[in-house]
């Protein structure tokens, strides 16, 4: 009888716990929604031009449908320019980076059980980097006109990744060791190639502009970049939340999650095929922005545990929250003159790292304390 009335008390403990913790997580949901919404809003604010954050938001809803015949115009066309032309569509860009990189950055991480694992150790970023620099300093691809760059880049993204799932198959199946060498192989390639290029560029303003875009910059960032890296990522999320539970087993490794009926080798392959395009269409719009799908997934570990189901959701806000904060002190900080984003998120991101290998209770895929 006894027993019986512990293992009651302890289920009915364990119940208890695990209500505590799901609203714990849902409030911390909340807050890091609410802390987005306020870095979305004050970015904007921030320039060599003051403008308030009622004004930024008068502006941004009278631009939508409903709500725009509800608002009195009482701000100046300089204001609306600044605003939605230019400032709002920088900062929305920074948060779908953020989000593209550190989802990404979470699924390399499971899939290849590495914690250094980012989303450029296959190479894609230094495929585009060859396009984007044929694009500034020789003006490849010119027939696509304004959208030059940011198809050239993808379309070198495009190559490295084709480039990759081939070299890291071996009778059909993608094995994690092949994936990683493959990657960084054809990252070696293309690196050497890139430099190849700068090397012979004719001018040299081209050389700083490429070596500014290959150290990721959303100064180029307008509207009719956001719909597509938006939509892929987007459901590249879905999926990927959908699936959360596979990418916990995959942590356990090959022989279990075998064990536990997932089939590894079309897993592996839609999350290769997943991260790639999604990391194309990042690298696209915003070039390559270091250490945030890096950093991102182990800072979401360290507060919310290891499972996929909340570590995802949690990088993807804290990532847009981080870009979109670096993109404003790369823009401010030795303004007028701006730095690439990459330098700032290394500064920061370098130190975190280092104090997270101080950390002795901290385990990648397991639990933290």
């Amino acid at each position: 009888m006894g027993d019986l009335l512990g293992d009651h008390l302890k289920k009915e403990r364990m119940k208890a716990n695990n209500y505590r913790s799901k609203q714990l997580f849902r409030f911390f949901i909340f807050f890091l929604l609410c802390s987005l919404l306020l870095s979305i809003t004050f970015a904007v604010t921030l320039g060599p031009v003051k403008i308030s954050p009622v004004t930024v938001w008068k502006i941004t809803l009278s631009h939508i449908p409903f709500f725009g015949e509800y608002i009195d115009a009482d701000w100046s066309k300089t204001q609306e320019r600044i605003i939605w032309d230019i400032r709002l569509a920088r900062v929305l860009l920074g948060a779908v980076v953020g989000a593209g990189l550190s989802v990404v950055g979470v699924v390399i991480q499971a899939l290849v059980r590495n914690s250094l694992a980012d989303p450029y150790i296959l190479g894609i970023s230094s495929g585009s980097s060859v396009a984007a620099t044929l694009v500034i300093l020789f003006g490849a691809f010119s027939f696509f006109g304004q959208y030059a760059l940011s198809l050239g880049a993808f379309l070198g993204a495009a190559l490295s990744m084709i480039l990759v799932y081939m070299l890291a198959q071996a009778g059909g199946r993608i094995q994690t060791t092949r994936l990683l060498l493959a990657g960084v192989a054809v990252s070696f390639i293309m690196s050497a190639v890139t430099n190849f290029i700068v090397t012979m560029a004719p001018k040299e303003s081209g050389i700083r502009e490429a070596m500014f875009w290959m150290m990721g910059s959303l100064a180029g960032a307008k509207w009719e970049y956001l719909t597509i890296p938006a939509v892929v990522i987007m459901l590249g999320s879905g999926y990927l939340f959908l699936y959360s539970r596979s990418l916990n087993v995959l942590l356990m490794g090959e022989e279990t999650a075998a064990t536990l009926g997932i089939n590894i080798d079309s897993f592996r392959k839609i999350l290769v095929i997943i991260t790639s395009l999604i990391t194309g269409t990042v690298v696209a719009v915003s070039g390559s922005i270091g250490f945030i799908g890096l950093v991102v997934p182990h800072l979401a570990r360290l507060l919310v545990g290891s499972d996929h189901k909340r570590v995802l959701p949690v990088s993807i806000l804290i990532g847009m929250i981080l870009v979109i904060w670096s993109d404003v002190f790369a823009r401010l900080v030795l303004a007028p003159q701006e730095l690439p984003i990459g330098v700032v998120t290394a500064i920061c991101g370098g130190p975190f790292f280092i104090w997270l290998l101080r950390r002795s209770s901290y385990s990648f895929g397991g639990n933290n304390k």
